[in-house]
């Protein structure tokens, strides 16, 4: 307790642990505002600040413009912003790196950032020398950082170098150390800014292991990353900036669609999403050529069947522009067309319908996740090579694909969608995230998501 009130009193405020555990707010950013002086040059910085008249040579920019939102306690919200939007600057002020022109901040709780990654870190100092110091700044003694160096040296992993000047590390021990160091930190509230995909692939896997514990412990969570997927399965709320405005702030489904509609464009109304122009010309539907289906993937049904089928999950999380809607889908496993089970190891053939609202050119994919939503296989047409599926306004189309269900009995979803390539990258276009349920029978014996047909035996 002594370290908080240490840390709180750094900062310039009254330490009121009963105040602190009642309000509801971790984070409350109000008006919040900063601007920056560019200039072309540091000669004209410096004439500027010697000019006897105080003539401007320098253009405004403003970073953030009145910028409000709030992070409840124990909230997991993401940021999301095109490159510029202010996002870091929004971080670095929250976590009181730099100050604002106007507006304020109010965080409750002990704060700890990743991120720029060693920043402030001395590349004289060892690596045990520099934890200690990054310890200091967040309001602990060297004892209470010794205390806690075992585990930040473990979860470091870097061996007898952690006791050699940091200025001799490779970049990825150094984001070993500087990561170990920020997050073993005890923190109320966590700040993260593109930091979750540093070194190698078994430091990542602890590194989501230690997040996912924050996540188990009720923390608050502020993330900011590019990865829509991440933020998707880790957050409950997203706020999307543009310009240094907050342009969105909402559930973390809407949050996605408004920044894949920055980033590609899209209708400018959710109303004008799905509707389809009927005086066009009409296009026969794709039948699949493995089988000659009388279900709902047959004739000329352009509505929503999915929300009809026994497995549809209310509760789907929807995003995409709506150049086109996939409404349909059959799954046939073994010969039998949507059962209530499948099979480990049966032979499936998915069949999914697609309307295209507009002229679009589309790559089709599925993914089969867990009920935390992890990602237990998915694909895509881009994915594998194949071109894109390229369909007129009207027009209808059904991909087939097919796949062994190599899974281990019990409950999963699952994932259907389609994606457009504008300007290199890749926008949703419909993606349609937990859609239904899909159930494996019992596999006794197994635990996992992928079964594996393992055969074990005493050698002679």
């Amino acid at each position: 307790m002594s370290s908080l009130i240490c840390y709180e009193r750094w900062r310039g405020k009254k330490y009121d642990g009963f105040n602190l555990m009642k309000t509801a707010d971790a984070i409350v950013v109000s008006n919040l505002s900063k601007k920056f002086r560019l200039f072309r040059n540091p000669k004209e910085r410096l004439i500027e600040a010697l000019h006897p008249f105080r003539r401007k040579y320098h253009t405004e920019h403003w970073a953030l413009n009145d910028v409000s939102f709030r992070v409840g306690r124990g909230e997991i919200v993401g940021i999301l912003g095109r490159n510029g939007s202010g996002k870091s600057t929004l971080l670095q002020i929250i976590c009181r790196v730099m100050g604002p022109t106007s507006g304020n901040v109010q965080s409750h709780g002990r704060i700890s950032a990743l991120l720029e990654l060693g920043a402030g870190f001395n590349p004289e100092f060892t690596g045990r020398e520099n934890v200690i110091l990054n310890g200091a700044l967040y309001g602990f003694s060297m004892s209470q950082m010794v205390r806690r160096m075992p585990e930040i040296e473990a979860f470091a992993d870097i061996g007898e170098f952690f006791d050699q000047p940091v200025k001799v590390y490779s970049s990825g021990m150094f984001t070993r150390v500087a990561f170990s160091a920020a997050i073993t930190i005890e923190p109320d509230i966590l700040v993260v800014d593109e930091a979750l995909s540093v070194g190698d692939s078994k430091f990542q896997h602890r590194c989501f292991q230690k997040i996912r514990s924050f996540v188990d412990a009720g923390k608050t969570i502020l993330v900011v990353s590019h990865s829509t997927d991440t933020l998707l399965r880790l957050c409950s709320r997203g706020v999307v900036l543009e310009n240094g405005s907050a342009v969105f702030e909402g559930a973390i489904a809407q949050a996605v669609n408004e920044y894949q509609r920055l980033l590609f464009g899209s209708p400018s109304s959710p109303d004008e999403i799905g509707q389809l122009d009927l005086n066009r010309p009409q296009t026969e539907d794709v039948q699949s050529p493995s089988h000659k289906l009388t279900l709902s993937t047959a004739g000329r049904r352009r509505e929503d069947i999915i929300v009809q089928k026994s497995s549809y999950n209310f509760h789907e999380t929807r995003i995409g522009s709506g150049k086109a809607r996939i409404v349909d889908f059959d799954l046939i496993a073994a010969g039998r067309a949507n059962p209530h089970e499948i099979r480990a190891h049966d032979e499936c053939e998915l069949l999914i319908k697609i309307v295209a609202i507009e002229d679009v050119a589309l790559s089709v994919g599925f993914a089969v996740v867990s009920l935390d939503g992890t990602y237990v296989s998915g694909t895509n047409m881009k994915m594998m090579g194949q071109s894109p599926l390229v369909l007129a306004g009207g027009e209808v189309g059904v991909v087939s694909v097919t796949w062994h269900a190599h899974l281990v009995g019990g409950e999963y979803f699952l994932n259907l969608g389609c994606t457009e390539e504008i300007d290199g990258g890749e926008s949703y276009v419909d993606v349609r995230r937990s859609v239904c349920r899909l159930k494996v029978a019992d596999t006794p014996g197994t635990v996992g998501f992928c079964e594996l047909n393992v055969t074990i035996r005493v050698s002679e």
